[in-house]
């Protein structure tokens, strides 16, 4: 008598955790889902397959994935369908998959980076195995490649997760960057950037269905191209347009789309700005002026610790030019606290930088430890309480530095994007990360509309549509 087959899969449903990178990897995973003919869920007890898309990028990243694990196995028990199958997909999985076989069999697959166009036949395979009670020999399955290569294409089916109103398109995928703290190379692999032809009719689909605000995302977006260079121009070389494939030539010809809408340039890295980027930001008006570029440090030791490829002089350097360059340009940035060997002269150095740089966006984060990167080998790890006091002097800076650009707002009419009915955003904040402005009255969502500001909350402001 042959094993029982489970019942062909109806509904999908999803947790999706960490960046917007892993974002869209989850709606290319729901979009081949729907492709294949399931029906997607946001009710997990109402799933017949649920998908954790977990992160381990940090620490607490990574402790939240296996958390949301754990608890969506122990739900399925206590839910009517106790027969729903368990996927772990995402950067965990990437990069982890062995041991949680080991740590995690009531998972029933893990599928990688790779395979997450794939998404609909692996559920399919998966509801056409023998259940564990009629096998004695069955594991989770494993579909981890060992390499990551896969980038998507334009016409890749998603079934987006964002807003109407906004979007991430990912024109490139991997990193090259050698730096100390970050592992993400060994998940992601090697940067491979997108087609501008590819990009282009993904934005244009975007905009023709109503979106008004494109954010465009990668591990490194000034990389762009540099990867499809001849190798003997080299891509260290200067960045120029003429060169073909560059994100100077992708935003000129994204200008080119009508519409009303935002280009938002977010995951830049100070190493390959140039002058021709910074006056194509100028001249094109649907390109934000918003700048996302991680700096993590600025003392010279640190950021040769941390293998940054630049110095502190090409960063005050960098971030003068830039602001010259493009008049009104809100510059986001993060930093990282507490990494190996940092002394307190080192941190105050950073401090310093901060107050006199007073970055309209700033994070901080403190060192993760990661098994697997250089960093996590050095000596001199500083203690936990260290480090979060590190964070909390930093972050104190920063959000009198917040809470005075804030206050010089205030009388000003701004352009902003409606979210919600009362809730909008300027061209300075990019979606999830910054602040807002509270509306006095209920705005159309998805809309450009013109806002006086009235008052602030520190990060937030408070304004009033004219």
């Amino acid at each position: 008598m042959k094993p029982a087959l489970a019942p062909a899969p109806k509904k999908v449903g999803m947790i999706s955790l960490g960046c917007a990178k892993n974002l869209v990897d989850a709606e290319i995973m729901l979009g081949g889902v729907a492709a294949h003919g399931m029906e997607i869920t946001s009710d997990a007890e109402d799933a017949d397959v649920l998908i954790v898309n977990t992160c381990a990028f940090i620490d607490s990243a990574k402790e939240e994935s296996i958390e949301a694990i754990l608890e969506a196995h122990q739900q399925r028990g206590l839910r009517k369908k106790p027969g729903q199958k368990l996927i772990v997909s995402g950067c965990m999985a990437q990069r982890f998959s062995k041991q949680l076989m080991s740590d995690l069999p009531e998972v029933d697959a893990f599928i990688g980076l790779d395979q997450i166009a794939q998404t609909g036949e692996i559920i399919q395979q998966i509801f056409a195995r023998p259940s564990p009670i009629h096998d004695d020999a069955w594991e989770p399955l494993n579909l981890v490649s060992r390499k990551s290569v896969y980038i998507p294409d334009w016409d890749t089916p998603r079934f987006r997760l964002t807003p109407g109103h906004t979007a991430y398109t990912k024109i490139a995928e991997g990193c090259n960057h050698p730096c100390s703290f970050c592992v993400i190379p060994q998940m992601r692999g090697k940067h491979r950037s997108r087609s501008i032809e590819s990009v282009v009719a993904e934005v244009r689909s975007l905009v023709s269905n109503g979106v008004k605000e494109i954010n465009l995302i990668s591990q490194d977006t000034t990389y762009y191209g540099m990867d499809l260079w001849d190798e003997k121009a080299g891509p260290r070389q200067k960045v120029d347009s003429s060169r073909g494939v560059t994100l100077v030539r992708l935003l000129r010809e994204l200008q080119k789309i009508e519409g009303e809408f935002w280009i938002r340039l977010l995951y830049t890295h100070p190493a390959h700005w140039s002058d021709e980027l910074i006056a194509c930001i100028a001249e094109c008006d649907k390109v934000a002026r918003y700048i996302d570029m991680p700096l993590q440090h600025i003392h010279p030791r640190m950021l040769e610790l941390m293998r940054r490829e630049t110095s502190s002089e090409h960063i005050e350097d960098l971030v003068t030019r830039i602001r010259r360059g493009v008049p009104g340009i809100s510059l986001r940035t993060t930093f990282i606290v507490g990494f190996p060997g940092e002394t307190e002269e080192e941190l105050d150095y950073l401090l310093d930088f901060i107050s006199r740089s007073r970055f309209e966006r700033l994070g901080i984060f403190t060192y993760s430890q990661e098994e697997g990167s250089r960093a996590a080998k050095m000596p001199d790890q500083l203690p936990q309480k260290t480090k979060q006091a590190r964070y909390r002097k930093a972050m104190k800076l920063q959000q009198r530095i917040a809470r005075e650009i804030s206050e010089a707002q205030v009388g000003r009419t701004i352009r902003a994007l409606v979210d919600q009915p009362l809730i909008a955003r300027t061209e300075a904040d990019a979606p999830e990360v910054d602040g807002r402005i509270l509306l006095s009255r209920p705005a159309p969502v998805g809309e450009f509309i013109d806002v006086r500001i009235t008052g602030t909350q520190v990060y937030d402001l408070r304004g009033e549509q004219i």
